[in-house]
């Protein structure tokens, strides 16, 4: 390609990445966040400033909080923006440092070629507010933090965050958390799995000692979201981020089999998985395309009625006719990469 028939491509080709990268408005704080973690960001309403008019939350077209409610949005506000990619569910939650200062907090999700700022807000996809209750909700509490969720399936989505003084608040520190959770894929290079044999034997109960430190990362999860495998899904990936240590075993026929991961820290934030294959299989993930079966165990996102968890965690397994290969990963959660525990193995 000549010179001139470059020059004359430059200009399309730097317009394009002016496209790409194309920011949120400057009254808005753009965050960029990181899928399967929680992304923090501090702020301070004095940073803001008063919206006038909310009409635009009370429209059909938006429905982000009723006009009774506005006295609960008439101090400062100040706005976040940032892009939530397909199939994606984000949690977005509003921590004050001090516990006794009224705070609200509102979101809408629209599509990423749309940069609206409230009040010219005409429609969106979706808004979402909570701000102090005016009456106790039967079987829930509430603290001074205040909490929103977006999700998103088959589209990426713009979604703008307003932090908001009630009563004529103008000022006080925050922190925002942004926990997203994603099926988005991760291109980085995959280090060499730790895997240990772990015999079991029908009728006894045997131990074994770990330390995610010995382990690795698995960049890629898509694998257990696949419909072949089915272990977990894309939205809590963030519980499998940290270090993998595998262990191998064999299930006899007609067995069932109880594994368990006991941290030496109760307050590690540990998950397990296994998964079962023929006896003359070698798979392991992240290139696992299919298997007999795959449980996965972590720390639940809300109670379970009827139902208590602690820091263990714990997956069944059954063979009936035959014999299958077992493939345990011990996991570290939101990117835990270190921390002993003992594994329990109870074939019966």
């Amino acid at each position: 390609m000549n010179l001139k028939k470059i020059l004359l491509i430059l200009p399309l080709f730097l317009s394009l990445i002016t496209i790409i990268k194309a920011q949120f408005p400057d009254n808005v704080n753009s965050i960029d966040v990181i899928p399967n973690k929680i992304t923090e960001v501090e702020g301070d309403l004095a940073t803001g400033k008063i919206i006038d008019d909310l009409s635009w939350a009370d429209r059909s077209s938006t429905a982000c909080f009723p006009g009774t409610q506005f006295k609960k949005f008439r101090g400062n506000h100040v706005l976040h923006g940032f892009r939530i990619p397909p199939y994606s569910e984000v949690i977005v939650k509003v921590i004050p440092d001090d516990k006794n200062a009224n705070f609200s907090l509102y979101g809408y999700q629209v599509g990423t070629t749309n940069y609206s700022v409230v009040p010219n807000l005409s429609s969106c996809t979706s808004c979402e507010a909570d701000h102090k209750w005016d009456y106790p909700k039967r079987g829930k509490t509430q603290d001074h933090t205040r909490s929103i969720r977006f999700n998103s399936i088959k589209n990426s989505y713009n979604i703008f965050i307003g932090v908001a003084g009630a009563d004529g608040l103008q000022k006080g520190t925050y922190r925002l958390e942004i926990d997203l959770k994603s099926r988005v894929q991760n291109t980085e290079a995959q280090g060499k799995l730790k895997i240990y044999r772990a015999p079991a034997e029908k009728g006894v109960t045997k131990a074994y000692k770990g330390d995610l430190a010995d382990g690795t990362k698995i960049h890629d999860l898509s694998w257990a979201a696949r419909s072949s495998v089915a272990c977990f899904p894309g939205t809590q990936n963030n519980k499998f981020t940290g270090n993998h240590v595998h262990y191998v075993c064999e299930i006899p026929p007609r067995s069932k089999m109880a594994i368990t991961v006991i941290p030496k820290d109760k307050n590690a934030n540990m998950s397990i998985y296994a998964y079962m294959t023929g006896t003359t299989s070698s798979d392991m993930v992240p290139q696992l395309s299919s298997c007999v079966t795959c449980e996965a165990e972590h720390k639940w996102d809300y109670p379970k009625r009827g139902k208590t968890q602690d820091h263990t965690r714990t997956v069944y397994l059954n063979a009936v006719n035959n014999p299958y290969r077992v493939v345990i990963g011990v996991a570290g959660a939101d990117g835990l990469n270190k921390g002993e525990f003992t594994i329990q193995i109870k074939t019966e």
